[in-house]
């Protein structure tokens, strides 16, 4: 049984930093990837960028390249999520997640098995 917990979210002004973590837990993981997606209100939950475990090669939103990095840390399975020049759309629960499929597109959240509870980022105006 594989546990994901983010933590790492606040509230913060335009313009401004956050990183968000997510720690996995389990009886020998080794997910295929992992990755960050985020949901606002009324809104589908939608990719935000993921990472291959092996090689580390990384995939983003086009609404993101260039403010957010995504890395990992597979000693301690751990996800992160740097954010900066945060804007008010950002604003979302931000959800990790992990797959094990090699098999369709890193943006499909159909592909990812495992969620954690979420992550609240909130950027005020």
């Amino acid at each position: 049984q594989v546990q994901l917990v983010e933590s790492g979210g606040g509230l913060v002004q335009t313009g401004g930093s956050l990183r968000l973590s997510c720690a996995a837990s389990g009886r020998s993981f080794r997910p295929y990837g992992m990755g960050w997606f985020r949901q606002a209100p009324g809104k589908e939950r939608e990719f935000v960028s993921a990472i291959h475990w092996g090689s580390s090669v990384t995939f983003y939103a086009d609404s993101v390249k260039g403010r957010f990095t995504i890395s990992r840390d597979s000693a301690e399975n751990t996800l992160f999520l740097q954010m900066n020049n945060l804007k008010p759309e950002d604003t979302a629960v931000y959800y990790c997640a992990a797959r094990t499929d090699v098999g369709s597109t890193w943006s499909n959240s159909r592909a990812y098995a495992y969620w954690g509870q979420g992550t609240q980022v909130t950027v005020s105006s």
